[in-house]
């Protein structure tokens, strides 16, 4: 029996946008199975219903992107009713065996546990360690945190399967979820080498300058941005360095806060804020950058987590400047140099050390390059998807093309 209809739920980012998302409808698609995706509308992705790729995808408006915990349970709310209303009618329209829900939030377990009592699968995708993220938005562990324990432990002991993006979100699953390690798979936001090309420089986007350090990624509290640019003033103000251009891509709730502060710090004139942008404005913007950067804040969120930005640098053979975080370590490797965690200044001198020595960012950036090609392209997660997949049914395998 064929059982290769899967619906995916996904709410912070609309589909393709959403880089990981996409890429596992893609692999799900090449194997076989007939995908449809239930998200958000976005910049670019304006339309309620279209279909890419042979993949189907039903959006909805959110309210305003909540910015803080009252509007989070506005926007969360919403999405969990459309989403629902939707679900019902991509079964009526193409059906589903599968529900898999990509958090945050960690509520589609309501509708993946309202589908099971109907014979479906409910398959978790963990992106984002919610209480941890609450923590570090908010800065506090108060009722609402109790609230996402518990939410996560009842999404945990809904799913048939759990995919996490890496070792300490497999943790997570086994030792807080209560879930038997054997339905738990990491699979890796890996990037495809398709989709990152390596090109010629835009020299344009360094402002006439003859560096340019380059970040891209989401504009929030967490995402360090803040730190980024006290590095940035630090390298103009105090080490006088007027040969370096920052060129920021992406949006967020932070990013009118973050374009005042450059204002305050006196460095507006070094710095590009592009918002978010197309697939060819980003690569642009890597592709001249000299350094990339990843300033995420050290906290307890970002030390577990996977970056997709420390991957897309990698992909290009960029070397990058971080803060000294778990994950980042695994990831960049030699491909990075770490600052100490949370220091804007030792930030900037690591960035100055990178610009200076040419030879040194060479051979960062190809260490980077290879490891991606050899471990962790999108091509060595994708069977490890298709793995997870093929556990929900032991004794019934899905049919999938060779």
């Amino acid at each position: 029996m064929r059982r290769n209809r899967v619906l995916m739920l996904v709410e912070n980012l609309p589909c393709p946008f959403d880089r990981r998302v996409w890429q596992e409808a893609g692999a799900l698609r090449d194997a076989g199975y007939a995908v449809s995706i239930i998200c958000p509308t976005g910049k670019g992705c304006e339309k309620k219903y279209e279909v890419i790729d042979d993949i189907h995808i039903w959006r909805y408006e959110l309210p305003r992107e909540g910015a803080g915990a009252a509007g989070y349970l506005v926007e969360y709310g919403a999405a969990l009713l459309f989403t629902f209303i939707l679900a019902f009618k991509v079964l009526l329209k193409r059906g589903f065996d599968v529900v898999h829900a990509c958090n945050p939030p960690d509520l589609f377990f309501l509708i993946g546990g309202f589908y099971k009592l109907f014979g479906k699968k409910f398959v978790f995708d963990h992106h984002d360690a919610n209480p941890e993220l609450y923590e570090a938005k908010f800065g506090r562990r108060d009722l609402l945190w109790k609230l996402m324990v518990w939410l996560e432990k009842l999404t945990f002991r809904t799913a048939d399967v759990s995919i996490a993006t890496n070792d300490s979100y497999r943790r997570i699953a086994i030792e807080r979820g209560g879930m038997r390690p054997e339905k738990v798979f990491v699979v890796r936001s890996g990037p495809s080498l398709e989709r990152m090309k390596i090109g010629p420089p835009v020299e344009a986007l360094k402002n006439g300058r003859r560096y340019l350090v380059g970040y891209v990624g989401v504009m929030g509290k967490q995402e360090g941005i803040d730190y980024l640019l006290r590095a940035a003033a630090h390298l103009v103000h105090v080490m006088k360095r007027s040969d370096v251009h920052f060129g920021l891509v992406g949006g967020g709730t932070s990013l009118v806060e973050m374009k005042a502060l450059a204002q305050e710090l006196r460095i507006g004139d070094y710095v590009s804020f592009t918002g978010r942008v197309s697939d060819g404005a980003l690569l642009a913007m890597l592709n001249t950058a000299d350094v990339c950067v990843n300033p995420d804040i050290a906290n307890e969120m970002n030390d577990i987590s996977t970056m997709n930005k420390v991957m897309e640098y990698m992909a290009l053979g960029k070397p990058l400047v971080q803060f000294d975080l778990t994950e980042g370590r695994f990831s960049a490797q030699q491909a990075s140099l770490y600052a100490r965690p949370n220091d804007a200044v030792d930030l900037a001198v690591k960035i100055a050390e990178l610009l200076d020595d040419p030879a040194r960012r060479a051979a960062m950036g190809a260490f980077g390059r290879r490891r991606v090609e050899r471990e962790l392209e999108w091509r060595y997660e994708a069977p490890k998807l298709l793995a997870a997949y093929r556990s929900l049914w032991p004794l019934s395998p899905v049919v999938e093309r060779a």
